[in-house]
Formats: C-alpha cells, sequence, structure tokens
C-alpha cells in the first residue's frame, strides 16, 4: 500500500462524517430521526438491507470459509434459507408492521402481551446487537491494523498489531458515532447505499486481480477449488452438529432470517422507513437475491485465494490444528491479499470498501428501542423534543459500548461470522417465539407467553453452554421459538384463570 492508498481511505471516512452531518438540519422529530419519516424509496431501502445484513463479517470471513481445509460452497444452502425465511416475513410480518404509527417492531407486542413482553424483547435486542456490532466493528479493525503496520516498519509483530488495532477500533467507532448522532437513520440509510455500492466494487476488483495472479485465471482456480471439493453446494446429511447442510440451512436459515429481519429491530427499522407494506415486501424479496448473488461473490474469492496462496503445497498444511493454514484464523486471509498484493490505489479502495461494510451503524435501531419501548413507558407524556435528546444521548452511549465490546473480542482466533449469528440465535430465536404465539393464537395469555420465553432463554444459553458441540447455531433460531410455543401452550391453562386482565384483546396487531 502507499500514501495515494491511504488518502483514498482517509477521504472515504471523511466524506461519511460530512454526509451524517449534511442531515442535522431535517432531524427534528423521533418519527424523521427514526424512521426517516417514512419517505425512503424501496430501493434504496434494499440496498440498505443487503448492506446491513452483509457487513465486514460477509466480506472478510465469507472468503475464509471456501479457503479453509475442507471448506466449500455449502455456505449457499443458509443463503436458500434466507430466501424462504423472507418470504415468510413478507406475508406473516411486514402486513402488521403497518398498522398504526409504529417506530420499534416491539410496540406490537404491548398489544398483544403487555409492556413487560414488550420490555423483555426490546432489552434482548439491545444486549444482542451491541454484542454482535462489536464484533464486526473488530474485524474492520484489524484491517485498519493490518494497513498500519505495513506502513510503518518494526510493528508487523502480535503487540504491534493489537496496539494497531486498539487504535483503529477508537477511531472507527468515532466515525459512526458522529453520522448516526447528526444524521440519524436517513443518514443510514444513505450511507448503506453508498456502502453497498463501493464495497462491491471493491470485491470485483479484488476478485479481477486475483484472478490475474493466479495460474490459469478464474478457471484454473475453479479447477483447482473442484479437486480439492470446494465447489460442493448441497449436503444433504442429518447432523445437528454439522453447520452447512441442506436442513440446517435452509429450515434452521428461515427461522434464523425469520427472528433477524422479522422480530430485530436492526432490520425492521428499514422497513419502517418506507410508507406502505408492499414496498417494504418488495425490498426485503429483492435483498434476498442480492444477498445470495453476494456470497457466491465472496465463496468464489476464497476459492481465488486458496489458489493464489496455494497453502496445500507447504508442509504442515494436512497435519495443522488450524484450518486456515498458514493464517491463524479465517478473518485474516482476505486482509494479508488486500494490503500486501493489491496495487495502488485498488488495495486503498478494497480497504474503504471494508470500511463501508463495518460502518452499517445499528446505534440509531438501538437508540430508538431504547426510548421507545424502555424509557417512554417509564417516563410517558414528555415532548417529543425531549424523546428526540434522549435519542442522541443514547447513540453517543451504545457507539462507546460497541467500541468496548470490539475491545474485549481482540484476542479471539474463532471466525466472526460464526461469532455473530451464534449471538443472534441464541438471543432472537426467544423473541420469534414470542412473536409467532401472538400471531398464532389470540387466547394465550400474557403470563404465559413470559413463560416461554424466560424457559427458551434460559433452556438456549444452557444450549449453548453445554451443547454446542452436538447442535450446530443454525439451529438455535428453531430450538428457541419452538421452545417458546411448546411452553406457552402447555402454560396455557394455568395462567388463563388470572382473568380477562392477563388476556389482550382479539384486536391485537399480531393477532
Amino acid at each position: 500500500m502507499t500514501w495515494i492508498d491511504l488518502i483514498i481511505i482517509a477521504g472515504y471516512l471523511g466524506g461519511i462524517c460530512m454526509l451524517g452531518v449534511m442531515f442535522t438540519r431535517r432531524q427534528k422529530t423521533t418519527r424523521h430521526y427514526f424512521t426517516g419519516d417514512r419517505s425512503i424509496p424501496a430501493w434504496a431501502v434494499a440496498a440498505s438491507i443487503v448492506a446491513t445484513e452483509t457487513s465486514t463479517v460477509t466480506f472478510i470471513s465469507v472468503p475464509g470459509i471456501a479457503f479453509a481445509r475442507g471448506g466449500n460452497f455449502t455456505f449457499l444452502q443458509l443463503a436458500m434459507g434466507y430466501i424462504v425465511g423472507r418470504i415468510v416475513i413478507t406475508f406473516l410480518f411486514i402486513p402488521r408492521y403497518f398498522r398504526g404509527e409504529l417506530q420499534t417492531v416491539y410496540q406490537l407486542l404491548q398489544t398483544r402481551f403487555g409492556t413487560p413482553a414488550r420490555m423483555v424483547s426490546a432489552s434482548l435486542f439491545v444486549v444482542m446487537r451491541n454484542i454482535a456490532d462489536g464484533i464486526r466493528m473488530l474485524l474492520t479493525a484489524i484491517v485498519l491494523a493490518a494497513v498500519y503496520v505495513a506502513f510503518v516498519p518494526g510493528h508487523d509483530t502480535d503487540g504491534g498489531r493489537e496496539i494497531a488495532t486498539v487504535v483503529a477500533l477508537l477511531l472507527l467507532g468515532a466515525v459512526m458515532i458522529l453520522f448516526t448522532y447528526f444524521g440519524g437513520i436517513e443518514a443510514v440509510v444513505w450511507v448503506e447505499v453508498l456502502q453497498l455500492g463501493i464495497y462491491l466494487a471493491g470485491a470485483i476488483a479484488a476478485m479481477w486481480v486475483l484472478a490475474a495472479n493466479v495460474s490459469g485465471g478464474l478457471p484454473g482456480a475453479i479447477d483447482l477449488g473442484d479437486r480439492f471439493a470446494k465447489l460442493t453446494v448441497f449436503d444433504f446429511s442429518f447432523d445437528l452438529a454439522k453447520t452447512y447442510t441442506f436442513w440446517s440451512g435452509v429450515v434452521g436459515g428461515c427461522f434464523l432470517t425469520m427472528s433477524t429481519h422479522g422480530t430485530d429491530q436492526y432490520m425492521v427499522q428499514r422497513y419502517l422507513c418506507t410508507d406502505r407494506p408492499s414496498r417494504a415486501g418488495a425490498a426485503l424479496l429483492a435483498s434476498g437475491l442480492i444477498v445470495f448473488v453476494q456470497f457466491v461473490l465472496f465463496l468464489l474469492i476464497g476459492v481465488l485465494l486458496f489458489a493464489f496462496y496455494r497453502p496445500f503445497e507447504q508442509a504442515g498444511y494436512a497435519t495443522s490444528a488450524v484450518t486456515t493454514f498458514p493464517f491463524a484464523s479465517p478473518d485474516r486471509v482476505f486482509p494479508d491479499f488486500i494490503t500486501k498484493h493489491l496495487p495502488t490505489g485498488l488495495s486503498g479502495l478494497v480497504v474503504a470498501a471494508i470500511f463501508a461494510a463495518a460502518l452499517s451503524s445499528s446505534l440509531s435501531a438501538i437508540a430508538g428501542t431504547v426510548v421507545n419501548d424502555l424509557y417512554k413507558p417509564l417516563k410517558p407524556a414528555r415532548t417529543d423534543g425531549h424523546y428526540l435528546t434522549v435519542g442522541k444521548v443514547l447513540i453517543l452511549v451504545f457507539g462507546v459500548i460497541q467500541t468496548a465490546v470490539a475491545l474485549a473480542a481482540i484476542r479471539s482466533a474463532s471466525s466472526a461470522l460464526s461469532n455473530v449469528l451464534t449471538v443472534a440465535g441464541l438471543v432472537n430465536g426467544p423473541v420469534l417465539g414470542l412473536f409467532l404465539v401472538g400471531a398464532m393464537s389470540k387466547r394465550i395469555p400474557q403470563s404465559a407467553a413470559i413463560a416461554g420465553m424466560a424457559v427458551s432463554a434460559v433452556a438456549m444459553v444452557g444450549l449453548w453452554w453445554f451443547g454446542g458441540k452436538w447442535v450446530a447455531w443454525t439451529w438455535y433460531p428453531l430450538i428457541g421459538s419452538a421452545i417458546v410455543i411448546i411452553v406457552a401452550f402447555i402454560a396455557m391453562p394455568v395462567f388463563s384463570p388470572l382473568g380477562r386482565d392477563d388476556r389482550r384483546g382479539s384486536d391485537s396487531a399480531l393477532g
């Protein structure tokens, strides 16, 4: 990398901050700050969903999946489940989001199950999202640290890279906080539209350079990948411990998407930026097809990296405990190529693309959830201006928290993709179960539903702690939501006699 690359990177980060400031004058109400006044076009929302979903985790981790020893294209089975899940959300959930003036998805639970269910679900979202996005931020900091050590001789050591990663995290956290604080969700969505274009251009550029530098180009890399069984897409074995099989991908991926895209405010906030359910549904379905194509692209990059580095020719490849030998983790393969082997200009573009993928801010969704679902029930009858001020303060607070999570996870050697999706599966499964209970039956009372959610949350932590070796994270949302439904129906006769106050009206938004 050269100073030209650094100028490109710095220009991008500065531009993001300026874009956020440009939207400041429009942020006068909570409706505008948290939902963009419902005036954002569907195509921009679709691009925002793609940028939100893929982020740095896709850019860095997915190529590492195909590069790893024994890695292949079976990850695409999960993407198939993503599409199925989107179809279910479009017809089951999205029409309900547009009944009334909602700013968060958890407000639906208020009319069906009451304030406690709403507040518990919102709290789980806040915890999960801060952890997941802290890990996302760490991935980008790793790349920025690699850029630093490439420029500063003598710092290419474990200690030097760790210090550089810390500094990078602080810089990225500051940029993310600034543009979200000033511009609200409107700035976030339009920044994500820009991000999508930049990181797709960066990925295609990296793929072109890789293909030009491996024997036989892309066809040669594909032939090599076929020789090492890296092009396998389907695995029909029924093994609960395997992460990527047809059943865990399509069924588990469907429930994972129903939870992350159907009951997670991070995604639902994007739908609420449109003015009608048909446009929100079209944006969601279009995003699924784009995401699938993206996964194919990034897996092909992984095969090209395998052909470029040729790790199978090195001593110790077959016996190493690290499947991404000679790299310590799958998340370090692509960054190494970007910082060491891309030509001047392209290297800066791709690093900027990684930053673009990382700065898909969840701070607006988190702040909106805390204001509407946790703060307003405790402090009702305040002015909209008061709630807007609280929301802006919360963006600062949670920006610091996400940075702290990233700092705490610096020494993790596992794949960030696995970490992020495991956290999402643990938390979102119980929340999805609560929404499904509300949609399936009007007779289940609040107490029975909350009991099901509590049992599910405890069971999921136990499953992760004791059964992680036997059950892959792709099954977590299905298991978590199924426990809520089963317990709620079993507990219904116990709690129903508590009276009419424990039941919610038949005109519930979820009913």
